[in-house]
């Protein structure tokens, strides 16, 4: 299979087509024979069988596997039908589409008067605000900030040393000595 050929418009059609065909025939086949396993095994009495119910609750329970196949293999048929319809919608007709809407933008920036070189000089002069604001510049437009601020002092970890590090203090009381229940 080539598939440069099945690239193409046609070359895609052709090849759902064919394997939709393929596929609808199988179907066909299928649901026949699950009639004729249906009436096969319907007559066929086995030994222990009680009369005539039994062989077709049997054949239906054969049977119903086959329809289901078939109509399985008619849902795979029609997914190929779909596959060539997404093919040409997301594929074929991509570029006309957005070459409409592009035709479609500018017109419409005309009409209006709003030009393109604009907003790009809007969006480059955010982007630089932007920029200076994260790397260390003084925010545009917020007095509460100021260039010389101070900077931040932190508090200690340990504002107070411990009796028990000083050597000669008093160290701190066991967990048994404080709980003596607990054991």
């Amino acid at each position: 299979m080539d598939m440069n050929a099945v690239m193409t418009t046609q070359g895609m059609r052709d090849t759902t087509s064919e394997q939709r065909d393929t596929w609808v025939n199988d179907a066909v086949q299928i649901r026949q024979m699950a009639q004729i396993i249906h009436a096969r095994i319907a007559h066929t009495l086995i030994d222990g069988d009680k009369g005539q119910m039994s062989a077709r609750r049997r054949a239906g329970k054969v049977s119903r596997k086959w329809r289901r196949a078939a109509r399985l293999v008619e849902k795979a048929a029609a997914e190929m039908e779909a596959a060539n319809a997404v093919y040409v919608r997301e594929v074929v007709e991509l570029p006309a589409r957005r070459a409409a809407e592009l035709e479609r933008k500018e017109t419409r920036r005309q009409r209006l008067g709003i030009a393109a070189s604009t907003a790009e000089a809007a969006v480059t002069k955010s982007l630089g605000k932007s920029t200076d604001a994260l790397h260390g510049g003084t925010p545009v437009g917020n007095p509460q900030v100021t260039a010389a601020q101070q900077a931040p002092q932190y508090v200690s970890p340990m504002p107070y040393q411990w009796s028990g590090s000083q050597g000669g203090a008093q160290t701190l009381p066991d967990f048994n000595e404080l709980f003596p229940e607990a054991l």
